[in-house]
């Protein structure tokens, strides 16, 4: 009976955010409203959404989505040859739970990790 997900994510600055995920990792934004306090970005099948916090400290943020991809291999490329940072812990790897796995921090410090399934 559930069809979808649309993780919820904290952000400090909306403007920042809309830039990381559009002009980085390829999102669009979605819907026919502007809110002030608010973002929905989508890419390809799936959409984050975005809420205001202003006080927001990154180093306490435990935001975190797991996505899951059809080419995974070709996304990280993309993300390499668009210089953006990879997780430091987080490289593209074979998980011994049978996921091929990477991720990476926004801005806000919310943990975004990739998996494909092998």
């Amino acid at each position: 009976m559930l069809i979808e997900i649309h993780p919820k994510l904290p952000m400090r600055n909306k403007a920042i955010t809309k830039e990381f995920y559009i002009h980085k990792l390829g999102f669009r934004e979605y819907g026919n409203m502007d809110y002030e306090a608010y973002l929905m970005l989508e890419k390809d099948n799936i959409s984050i959404h975005f809420f205001e916090f202003k006080d927001l400290v990154p180093a306490e943020n435990y935001g975190q989505v797991y996505i899951r991809t059809n080419d995974i291999d070709g996304f990280y490329k993309f993300l390499l040859d668009h210089k953006i940072a990879i997780h430091p812990n987080g490289q593209l790897a074979i998980k011994p739970w049978g996921q091929k796995e990477f991720s990476l921090l926004d801005p806000d410090n919310n943990l975004l990790s990739f998996g494909q399934s092998l």
